[in-house]
């Protein structure tokens, strides 16, 4: 790291120096897609003007020879990208040092000798005490072939694996990748990346149940209700039809989102907030979640979503799906959790619901009470960037009478703190990677027990719903809560 650029760093970046990472180098698979395109190089570049990457890194492209660069071509392709993807400006200034970390090489995913050649070079370039980092933003059909590929060269030895969701289809597919990802990786050494566990809104549900005694006493189902887990999205599923018409709203969203954002809500608390602890304690909620079957779900499919290109004209694929989930341990029995996401529904948001139950014994009599207090005791967590979290309650309405009203307690991350320093999901998990930290990752173990818990619903699909685009989905998911009511209408 420069150390002009150190003297120039904020005051809280400049204290988080000394979690400079070992010198590495990155190997981007899919170095020319979107996913590279929008958020990794531009993360990586926001880590390096942080003073978050190794003190000497490289970061090396690669793509088949059909979507090959130069290295120039790179360069300008990966400057494109920051400009148009990034967070902060571009001068010539910033990016010329980081320019020459760059490089490109072409790569048949069948043959990574040629790959292997020129990361021994580059290693000996840092002065060999570097790591190697493999990132897979590649389609998934691709994963098997280059971490087979990966598997036999030298350059695997001791490095890391970056892969992408979804992590198999099913609890056969999700075994075989990884048994082929442990060929050549050590478990230690894979990362499975799910942007919403690096987003600071769900790590601070952390900070909010276990560092704040007036609410984990409360966090269970002696004081709650039910609690809802609510991802809709107003993007259709335009330009991915093809994907998503192989893989649906549940196998896109549910395993790999939802239920792990699930773990973090539901967990009895860990020893220590560390990746060993907090893995096994996320890993005991997902054993004992009941096996999910349709009488559990509603599936649905937007009208005109089977006249997106790469989309069969009679597909049942879902492109919604409401799902009731059951915890069979003591700190959740009986309470039920309601997981929803979707596309070209309503609005685009992120939001959990804890709703807690109403006094079986009040002071106030029937006249002063609302229509339904069950809407009016909530805890309500939105973990959009930056996110927020309110208090729903009632009191009394200033005046000569007794008359309770709505309220609100609301805490804003952006108006509490300052978040232009923040980092986002992604560069937090790449920065974590740098220094093998797996507190925010997914593990195998915990990969195949979801998917356990799945494979009924996945052999016995119920027939999707149709709704609306612009909705929040088929009218079957009221029934689904009842009596209880969705908090995003």
């Amino acid at each position: 790291m420069d150390d002009n650029l150190i003297s120039e760093l904020p005051h809280d970046l400049k204290d988080s120096v000394d979690q400079v990472p070992q010198d590495s180098i990155f190997v981007l698979f899919g170095a020319t897609g979107d996913l590279a395109k929008r958020k990794l190089l531009p993360g990586l570049f926001h880590l390096y003007l942080s003073g978050l990457m190794p003190k000497n890194f490289l970061i090396v492209g690669s793509a088949p020879s059909e979507f090959s660069l130069s290295n120039d071509e790179f360069i300008s392709h990966t400057k494109d990208a920051l400009i148009n993807f990034g967070r902060k400006d571009v001068t010539d200034a910033t990016f010329l040092k980081f320019a020459n970390t760059l490089s490109f090489l072409s790569a048949e995913p069948s043959d990574l000798t040629a790959l292997d050649a020129a990361l021994s070079s580059a290693k000996k370039s840092l002065g060999g005490n570097c790591q190697i980092i493999f990132y897979l933003a590649i389609p998934s059909q691709a994963f098997i072939s280059v971490i087979t590929s990966l598997a036999k060269i030298k350059s695997v030895r001791d490095a890391k694996l970056i892969i992408e969701k979804p992590f198999g289809y099913d609890l056969s597919s999700a075994k075989e990748l990884n048994d082929k990802i442990h060929l050549g990786f050590d478990e230690v050494n894979v990362f499975r990346i799910d942007h919403f566990l690096g987003k600071e809104s769900v790590q601070n549900i952390l900070a909010l149940r276990f560092a704040n005694g007036i609410f984990e006493p409360a966090w269970n189902a002696s004081a709650l209700d039910h609690v809802q887990i609510d991802v809709p999205e107003t993007l259709s599923a335009k330009g991915r039809g093809a994907f998503y018409d192989e893989t649906g709203a549940y196998r896109d969203m549910v395993v790999t989102h939802l239920l792990q954002v699930l773990g973090f809500i539901a967990m009895d608390p860990p020893n220590m907030i560390d990746s060993h602890d907090l893995n096994r304690a996320r890993e005991d909620v997902f054993r004992a979640i009941r096996p999910i079957t349709k009488q559990d779900v509603v599936f649905g499919q937007y009208d005109g979503y089977q006249h997106e290109p790469g989309v069969a004209p009679t597909s049942k694929m879902e492109t919604f799906v409401a799902l009731r989930v059951w915890i069979d341990n003591p700190r959740w029995r009986g309470v039920p959790f309601f997981l929803r996401t979707g596309k070209s529904l309503k609005s685009s948001r992120s939001v959990i619901t804890l709703s807690f139950k109403v006094p079986e014994v009040t002071t106030f009599p029937a006249n002063v009470q609302t229509k339904d207090e069950r809407e009016k005791n909530m805890l309500i967590i939105d973990f959009g960037d930056p996110g927020s979290i309110a208090i729903k309650f009632l009191a009394k309405k200033p005046g000569a009478y007794l008359e309770l009203s709505d309220a609100t307690f609301e805490f804003s991350f952006a108006q509490s703190f300052n978040t232009i320093y923040d980092l986002e999901a992604y560069e937090r998990l790449l920065h974590d990677v740098m220094l093998g930290d797996k507190t925010l990752f997914n593990t195998a173990s915990g990969i195949e027990t979801l998917w356990n818990i799945s494979e009924t619903l996945l052999n016995d699909r119920p027939n999707p719903h149709s709704y609306q685009p612009g909705t929040f989905g088929p009218a079957a998911v009221e029934d689904l809560i009842f009596p209880n009511r969705w908090y995003l209408q």
